[in-house]
């Protein structure tokens, strides 16, 4: 009887154990997943910012180039 006991315990601590397994392969999965997300958007909003100081700059100028036309008039 107590052999019984044994053998369905182990076989419980197995499938727990499987179980476990899988959920970490998962996790591991979905963990390299947000870092490549998070890469890319980190990228991309590196290259917005960059944008984003090329059209301020040329807004600038363009203003700049507006304000000394009309100091000529």
């Amino acid at each position: 009887m107590e052999n019984i006991d044994i053998n369905a315990e182990l076989k419980r601590l197995e499938e727990k154990i499987d179980s476990l397994t899988s959920l970490c392969e998962r996790l591991r999965g979905e963990n390299q997943s947000l870092k490549t997300r998070y890469e890319t958007w980190a990228n991309e909003r590196a290259q917005l910012v960059e944008k984003t100081a090329i059209a301020k700059n040329r807004v600038e100028s363009m203003i700049s180039r507006l304000k000394s036309l009309g100091h000529e008039t």
